[in-house]
């Protein structure tokens, strides 16, 4: 029996695609560029906020980043306003957090999402301390797809990657997980499709997220 499991945040356990949408959207918005469509914010997320913003500008032609620091700066504050925009859990994380809890597994949010905002987005929809561990980006630990941010977790439940699930829906996860050497899972309610997933050797893909419990013995 597996004893926790590691959840990605955006796309996995939360809907927060309308959050990042009208945050990023105001934010470069201010410099000319936007607004995108929420099918290229799915391609735009998913590896933190700085990534994010560079995205939005190369897409709208600024390949030099000439207003990188000016609209990082402005989503960072803009984003503190509509963290919890439209933000919801999936259909089914509910139930599959609470079926973990009753067999006792450990449960973990790694995001890339800043680490104030992903505390934010996790104790409003779930309550502090529903969650044994909860880590977002911050400069003490690489973001992912580095697997630090996983042996954090791992070092203060005193397991091995060997006892856990890893649970994401995208290729930054997949790779995340498996650097970890954990068993890693691709959601595809999430952002990205089954393709990228396994491209970037997902061990499984779950179409709901109760599927996830037949993968923990």
């Amino acid at each position: 029996m597996k004893k926790g499991v590691i959840f990605d945040l955006d796309g996995t356990l939360t809907n927060s695609l309308a959050s990042i949408k009208i945050s990023a959207d105001t934010a470069i918005g201010k410099f000319g560029f936007g607004p995108y469509s929420e099918e290229d914010y799915k391609v735009f997320v998913g590896d933190g906020a700085q990534v994010l913003i560079e995205r939005c500008l190369k897409a709208g032609g600024d390949e030099k980043l000439e207003y990188f620091d000016r609209a990082y700066r402005e989503y960072k504050e803009v984003f503190e306003k509509y963290c919890m925009y439209q933000v919801e859990p999936y259909e089914g994380i509910r139930e599959l957090l609470a079926a973990l809890k009753e067999k006792k597994i450990k449960i973990a949010v790694l995001s890339n999402k800043p680490h104030p905002r992903t505390e934010d987005v996790i104790h409003t929809l779930f309550g502090e301390g529903y969650f044994d561990a909860v880590l977002g980006q911050c400069e003490e630990i690489q973001r992912k797809p580095s697997p630090e941010g996983v042996f954090h977790i791992l070092k203060k439940w005193n397991l091995k990657p060997e006892d856990i699930l890893y649970l994401g829906d995208t290729g930054t996860d997949m790779k995340t997980g498996k650097s970890a050497g954990a068993f890693t899972i691709g959601a595809l309610w999430g952002f990205r499709k089954a393709e990228e997933l396994l491209e970037n050797k997902a061990d499984a893909l779950i179409k709901n997220p109760k599927q996830l419990l037949d993968y923990l013995d």
